[in-house]
């Protein structure tokens, strides 16, 4: 075997700009308005589930208690999770690059060649556009 294809990683960078940081809060934000609605949602079934099975049968009310404890409990880790990406956001300085993505390249490789120069490949970009490749 003279030569070989593989698949090598590739980071894709970001460097900070009023827009990106302005975009990244609003996700931020959006996720965090879905977190919330889902929080209202929840109570709002769980009166009405709870009801309806304190009627049905009593035994199986501490079950559903549970669940729906545990379905608020990981809304409420992923808000916690959300408020502090939100506040990494807003500590972002301009011009700061940070890591947005990873992506695979492929590359034909040869005996003697430098795999090391491959590994390390980044693409920063600014406002979407790529700006440079790097090794």
């Amino acid at each position: 075997m003279e030569e070989m294809v593989l698949r090598c990683p590739v980071l894709i960078k970001s460097k900070v700009t009023p827009d990106l940081k302005d975009r990244m809060q609003k996700e931020v934000q959006m996720r965090l308005d879905q977190v919330d609605q889902e929080l209202q949602q929840i109570e709002f079934q769980a009166k009405r589930l709870l009801s309806e099975q304190a009627r049905i049968d009593a035994q199986g009310l501490i079950s559903l208690r549970a669940q729906i404890e545990e379905n608020k409990e990981k809304l409420m880790q992923m808000k916690a999770q959300l408020t502090a990406e939100q506040k990494h956001v807003q500590e972002l300085e301009m011009g700061q690059e940070i890591a947005r993505a990873q992506m695979e390249q492929t590359v034909t490789v040869k005996v003697g060649d430098d795999l090391n120069k491959y590994m390390g490949a980044e693409i920063l970009l600014e406002d979407g556009k790529i700006i440079a490749f790097r090794n």
